[in-house]
């Protein structure tokens, strides 16, 4: 009886000190989780969640982007940003298309996103990252129509985080872009946080976007970044982009037209994302 006790207390002991799992899922009051990734399989990110870009994509950024620079580990989505040197497969020379224009990769990372797989209209969004907060780095969470409504901007986007220098400041920006190009944008300057926590840029955070048919507000740790009103948010054509459904993307660009020169910056550069969570209303 004694050797039986003993083994229960060696098994209870050995059991306490495994990972504990993560937080419980905490919905706000009136909704229901209805999809998440949680990020707890290290390998690959979830074909089933997440689809990739490819190559030069946008904003005449620096990287180019593959698959291989996202990875799950430790129960975190890793975007790792590198500093490479190889010859661009686009390239050609005298060529005036940015893309083709260089010679040379010499930057790679990863944006994975949702598209064709997973979209919402209206709800809670929340993702818990922890961001390089560095020169040349610009990661996001953000969010794209899909084409029903046009091509963008006329498809509407929304910037749950921005992360880049303004004026060679470091700052947060939440933002939400429809019709020709019309922004709503906040810019909040890195110093607001440090202020508060000098650790900040080491810690994980809470990036929160609450969206029904009036409003699209965006947190970051329960503080409001920015109120987009969707009565003001109508293309040329009386639709709203923002009244249809938007996909998310997660990603980590290099330089580029706003995310400033990554030459003096350490790499490789590490975006961690422990969740992403949605919320609608119950029925």
């Amino acid at each position: 009886m004694k050797q039986t006790v003993l083994l229960l207390l060696f098994i209870t002991v050995v059991c306490g000190c495994k990972q504990q799992p993560k937080e419980q899922d905490t919905a706000p009051e009136g909704y229901t989780l209805v999809w998440s990734d949680e990020f707890d399989q290290d390998g690959r990110p979830d074909a089933a969640n997440w689809t990739y870009e490819n190559g030069f994509v946008r904003n005449r950024e620096h990287q180019w982007y593959q698959p291989e620079n996202a990875y799950v580990k430790d129960g975190r989505l890793v975007i790792e940003a590198k500093r490479e040197s190889r010859p661009n497969p686009l390239y050609e020379e005298g060529s005036q298309d940015w893309r083709k224009e260089r010679e040379l990769v010499e930057y790679t990372s990863a944006c994975v996103k949702t598209v064709g797989l997973h979209d919402w209209l209206y709800g809670v969004f929340e993702v818990k990252a922890k961001i390089p907060a560095y020169k040349g780095s610009w990661p996001a969470i953000w969010f794209l129509g899909n084409r029903d409504v046009g091509p963008w901007p006329l498809c509407g986007e929304i910037d749950l985080m921005e992360y880049y220098r303004v004026k060679d400041e470091a700052t947060i920006l939440a933002n939400a872009c429809w019709a020709n190009g019309t922004w709503d944008t906040t810019h909040w300057p890195m110093t607001h946080f440090e202020e508060r926590d000098p650790t900040w840029a080491d810690k994980f955070h809470i990036w929160k976007m609450d969206w029904d048919k009036d409003f699209i507000r965006l947190y970051l740790d329960d503080e409001l970044l920015n109120e987009v009103d969707l009565a003001e948010t109508l293309n040329p054509d009386g639709t709203n982009p923002f009244h249809h459904p938007q996909y998310i993307l997660l990603n980590l660009a290099i330089g580029g037209i706003n995310g400033g020169d990554p030459s003096e910056t350490a790499f490789p550069l590490f975006y961690e994302i422990d969740h992403v969570r949605v919320y609608q209303k119950k029925e």
